[in-house]
């Protein structure tokens, strides 16, 4: 405890309270129980305390500009063009400010996803004024690997100049090979032809960014934090790397770079986690001569956490996830629809998917305070934990030779499959509850509607084609649906 904040009257009628007053409450309470049984531990072994002193020098995290508000992004995967251009401009019509179009067979489709042709391509953004400020992601597949050069061809033939877009390509080679285990071609012979897409798209006038290191194949599969956070750096700078070596200078070649997380409902540690991210690649870039420059971070509300029980949980978790990302300083966000996990969405759980987020920014005003966890103890002391283990686990990925080294020798995927296994332990004995499935199930759900679309087969892959060991996505409650 803390004396009373300046600038606070009411507190100056209260006496400073101290830890010491504290500990003897809790002690009276604990009757004789061990005070370390009220410290919590995240995934990593983080500990967490029971209360943290005031961090009365911090300084706020520099991310967006402070009281601008995120960018509300809503997913469209419909498989069918048309439905998926009504989907593009209904959403925008009513208050989202970006696109994510997920391919087919990318890591976030879910099983469903556009089709990557000039045919899908142009009717799905037909009226969509891609020049009007809006912002588009892509989640991209193996097999929509020229989706880049089918939206510069798109943008030619409308003569809209790609310098008056807001396009984030989303191009991640390596998370591709990850999530999918395969390995068309090595990445010292996929390196070149990275370095000259992203090169030949800035030659086109594309502002970027233009690849993503994204955790969510990480989160997906289970990942603790301060791994997602290691991993996250050793794939960038593998970019960077590649990117310098090729003729980018560093200055430039960051900044065709971008992050993508998962946002789960420990709004605490999802916000630790984007602080610590910042911070983190702050000390790459000065470690590379640079001064830090803010970066991009797409939040997405996690897989992991969806149940098909009583789904309409999910929009608390949702919501919770949200709210934790743009608390913690997310430049973009999008929600997943509280249906996903039982099929396509329809309109009604888009739309509240949408409305969640413009119901935290236009009602609650979530945007207004840059970097509100400042100065916060626990969240303080949590950020700079997560950068201690993160920093860690990023340093045991580059003594293995680097990001590419590293899913080789299967080392990032043996760790993380350890915690997997730990947190379904946790949620099988009930240490980990997941409300409406494994706690206050309710006997008589009913299953939500979803659209009557089939989700597509996986992809096929040569039969010769090399190995590594994949990072498979799951969520916490299959065991028990």
């Amino acid at each position: 405890m803390t004396p009373a904040m300046d600038g606070l009257p009411l507190a100056s009628e209260f006496p400073p309270a101290t830890r010491e007053q504290w500990r003897k409450l809790v002690d009276k309470v604990l009757k004789g129980a061990p005070f370390e049984t009220l410290t919590a531990r995240t995934a990593d072994g983080i500990a967490i305390e029971a209360l943290s002193e005031r961090a009365r020098n911090a300084q706020p995290v520099v991310g967006r500009t402070p009281g601008t508000p995120w960018r509300v992004m809503q997913r469209i995967d419909h498989p069918d063009p048309a439905a998926s251009n009504a989907d593009a401009l209904h959403e925008l019509e009513n208050g989202a400010t970006g696109l994510s179009l997920v391919f087919a067979g990318s890591p976030g489709a879910r099983g469903f996803g556009l089709e990557a042709s000039a045919a899908t391509l142009g009717p799905v953004l037909q009226d969509v004024h891609l020049d009007a400020g809006i912002s588009i992601e892509l989640e991209l597949s193996a097999q929509a690997a020229d989706a880049p050069r089918l939206f510069a061809d798109l943008l030619r033939q409308r003569g809209t100049a790609p310098a008056a877009t807001d396009i984030r390509f989303a191009i991640a080679p390596l998370g591709a090979m990850l999530a999918s285990g395969v390995v068309t071609r090595r990445w010292e012979e996929i390196a070149p032809d990275f370095a000259r897409t992203l090169i030949d798209l800035v030659g086109l006038g594309f502002k970027g960014p233009f690849a993503v290191a994204d955790s969510r194949i990480l989160h997906d599969a289970g990942a603790a934090e301060a791994q997602e956070l290691g991993t996250m750096l050793a794939v960038a700078l593998t970019y960077l790397r590649t990117l310098e070596a090729h003729g980018v200078p560093l200055d430039a070649a960051r900044r065709m770079v971008f992050f993508r997380m998962s946002a789960d409902a420990d709004q605490f540690l999802t916000m630790a986690k984007l602080r610590a991210l910042r911070k983190l690649w702050s000390r790459v870039e000065e470690a590379c001569g640079l001064t830090p420059e803010p970066i991009i971070i797409s939040a997405h509300t996690a897989w992991r956490m969806m149940t098909r029980r009583d789904p309409h949980v999910n929009i608390l978790r949702g919501t919770i996830a949200a709210a934790a990302a743009g608390l913690g300083g997310a430049d973009a966000i999008t929600v997943l629809p509280f249906t996903l996990a039982l099929g396509l969405p329809d309109r009604m759980a888009r739309r509240i998917a949408r409305n969640t987020q413009l119901i935290l920014l236009e009602e609650s005003y979530l945007a207004n305070v840059a970097d509100p966890a400042a100065g916060s103890g626990s969240i303080e002391d949590l950020t700079q934990k997560l950068c201690v283990s993160g920093w860690a686990f990023f340093q045991e990925i580059e003594q293995a030779g680097g990001a590419w080294p590293a899913f080789e020798q299967g080392l990032v995927q043996r760790k993380i499959a350890e915690t997997r296994a730990a947190r379904q332990a946790a949620v099988k004995h009930g240490r980990e509850p997941l409300v409406g499935t494994t706690i206050f199930a309710n006997p008589k759900d009913v299953p939500a509607q979803v659209l009557d679309v089939a989700p597509a087969a996986a992809p096929s892959w040569p039969a010769d084609a090399a190995r590594i060991e994949a990072l498979l996505p799951m969520r916490l409650a299959e065991p028990f649906e």
